[in-house]
């Protein structure tokens, strides 16, 4: 349930100049409009079930869009049943000023984007659910300036090409390979958000190496059948999914109303100690792997102290 400084589930992902929402609970649009970030126009939403409290804040966003004009195409994504649940909520947001399209995914599916790919992978909950995991392709590694330098690779456009992975053709014949002058590939970046689920192996599997899981922990121990019954999580499960994983950063969310969030830091962090329990308008930033680890800044999206770089 919303509070009055929570809103219902959502999460923005910020890469570069892209925005992707998954999920887009009640009152969404407004918790953006109070951000830095503001009501951005949106190309892609990603749903990873249709339970009302995460979709709930959809119709009025897609009419604000209209209301301002918007012509911008927007696609949805989830799983089956997404195309039937935007036909009934037609009735609701009316004529747009813009295209909606819908893509239904099955878990195991990826798709290709530039630079990183966006993986489905299977849930447990009580409807037809999916998360998705974020993966960024691997990077070509550092480049040698000095080894460029004695294979008489001159500076411009042939060291470009060199760092793109393309071999150079030297005015006096020669070849440069790129693996003459680059370093070992370095590692991408891979966020992971669950959605609500119970505690099932192919969340671990999906968010092997994370540097950031973003995992629903509805329920603390006390309440662990209530937890079953429901198909959710306890802290205490993410914890250990997370612990399995070996993610870099655990970020819970999806936290009853029952709870402050330090007790469900407390209850996570003991099997699990890189735990947070992000609030409205905190943002987890998640750096290249050579220059730190994620790390959450408190009230980021509000006060414009979040570092430059990917965020969640």
């Amino acid at each position: 349930m919303p509070t009055g400084k929570r809103g219902l589930p959502a999460t923005l992902v910020r890469r570069g100049g892209e925005r992707i929402l998954v999920d887009c609970g009640e009152g969404t649009q407004r918790q953006l409009l109070r951000s830095d970030i503001g009501l951005v126009e949106l190309e892609e939403v990603f749903l990873t079930h249709f339970h009302a409290d995460h979709y709930l804040g959809l119709p009025g966003m897609l009419k604000t869009f209209a209301l301002r004009g918007r012509e911008t195409p927007l696609t949805l994504y989830g799983p089956a049943g997404l195309a039937d649940l935007v036909g009934t909520l037609r009735r609701i947001f009316g004529r747009l000023t813009y295209p909606v399209s819908t893509v239904e995914l099955e878990p195991g599916e990826a798709l290709a984007r530039d630079g990183y790919r966006i993986e489905t992978f299977a849930t447990a909950h009580a409807v037809t659910s999916v998360g998705y995991a974020l993966v960024e392709e691997e990077r070509p590694g550092r480049f040698d300036v000095q080894r460029a330098n004695e294979l008489g690779v001159p500076g411009g456009p042939d060291r470009g090409r060199l760092q793109r992975g393309e071999p150079v053709t030297l005015a006096d014949g020669r070849v440069v390979q790129p693996s003459e002058v680059l370093g070992e590939p370095r590692a991408g970046r891979k966020l992971v958000l669950t959605g609500d689920t119970a505690p099932v192996g192919s969340v671990v599997e999906a968010a092997a190496g994370a540097d950031l899981l973003v995992h629903e922990a509805t329920f603390l121990a006390d309440e662990r059948e209530r937890a079953r019954e429901t198909l959710h999580s306890t802290a205490g499960e993410a914890a250990l999914a997370a612990r399995e994983a070996g993610v870099k950063l655990l970020a819970l969310t999806h936290v009853s109303t029952r709870y402050f969030g330090h007790q469900v830091v407390e209850e996570a962090a003991a099997l699990f100690p890189a735990t947070v329990v992000p609030r409205d308008f905190d943002i987890v930033t998640v750096p290249f792997p050579e220059r730190g680890t994620p790390e959450l800044v408190r009230s980021g999206a509000r006060s414009g102290r979040a570092p430059v770089g990917s965020e969640a």
